[in-house]
């Protein structure tokens, strides 16, 4: 049995999430310890992860509630087998054998060979974000444990902070706040942003996840960031995303953009003016060339 913190971290839906499913489809249904604490089944658990894969794949959680286990582990491999194209790639088979083998220093040493060889831009963007999937869908075969899945987040976090401070800063770029909202922990997502930006000599100060919203707002004056980024996993809820970018957006300075990116905001239909909508990570850059552009037309002179 475990608790709701260890839910949360096991799987990566929040405990808002957590409790909201349980009030709204009466999924999961934790029991109670002596003090009132929920807890949680192996085979709750079990479910809760596959669904959370399935929304990270783009599927709606009203739609996955009332399947069995095994359905869900099913609409899993089909979708697997559905992006599939051809074989798979070698680096992604190897990094997959290393997470096997539990090598945690050649895991390592494979993940800087690769952004070594192709550069930060096109290690993030071609080789990266599809690993990513990669990885969920060899865990959602069965072919990784979640043990395995941390080890690779925890390794690729690594690499890519390690790149980030070689990299110098240009003094007129803009200075980007990168955070996330309460309920939204996913910070590999941030990570990439951050990543890219530097590849552009662009600093960022970045936050973590589940900042309030006063704080952002706050420090977004504190640092006079231009460009203040928050990141959205598609298990975040829907409304809470647009009435907390609705409320920020006041609280930020008029010469301050906000960007928006991450599997959801594809759903947001509708977003508040001064707020920029990044719908994959290809386009953080145009982004950024588009304010760059649009700052040099204010500038004075």
């Amino acid at each position: 049995m475990l608790n709701i913190s260890q839910v949360e971290r096991d799987t990566g839906l929040s405990k808002d999430t957590l409790r909201m499913w349980e009030r709204r489809y009466g999924f999961p249904q934790p029991g109670r310890d002596a003090f009132g604490e929920r807890l949680y089944d192996a085979p709750q658990v079990d479910k809760l992860r596959v669904i959370k894969r399935l929304m990270d794949a783009g599927q709606r959680p009203g739609r996955l509630m009332d399947k069995s286990f095994e359905e869900l582990t099913a609409l899993a491999a089909q979708q697997t087998v559905a992006r599939a194209d051809g074989t798979p790639p070698a680096a992604h088979t190897d990094l997959i054998a290393l997470l096997q083998s539990h090598d945690s220093p050649a895991l390592e040493q494979h993940l800087t060979h690769l952004l070594l060889r192709q550069g930060l831009q096109q290690f993030v963007l071609a080789t990266l974000a599809p690993l990513n999937v990669a990885v969920g869908e060899a865990w959602a075969r069965g072919d990784l444990a979640i043990f395995e899945e941390h080890l690779y987040t925890e390794r690729v976090q690594g690499v890519l902070r390690s790149a980030i401070q070689s990299m110098s800063r240009r003094q007129d770029s803009p200075r980007v706040l990168l955070t996330t909202l309460p309920q939204e922990q996913h910070a590999l997502g941030l990570l990439m942003v951050e990543t890219l930006l530097a590849s552009e000599r662009v600093p960022c100060i970045a936050l973590g996840t589940q900042t309030p919203l006063q704080d952002i707002a706050t420090a977004a004056a504190a640092h006079r960031a231009d460009i203040v980024a928050l990141s959205f996993s598609d298990a975040f809820p829907l409304r809470a995303a647009a009435a907390g970018i609705a409320s920020l957006r006041p609280d930020l300075a008029p010469s301050t953009t906000l960007w928006v990116g991450g599997s959801l905001v594809a759903r947001l239909k509708q977003l508040p003016r001064g707020v920029c909508r990044i719908q994959s990570l290809a386009d953080v850059l145009p982004a950024l060339e588009a304010w760059r552009s649009a700052s040099n037309r204010s500038a004075p002179g």
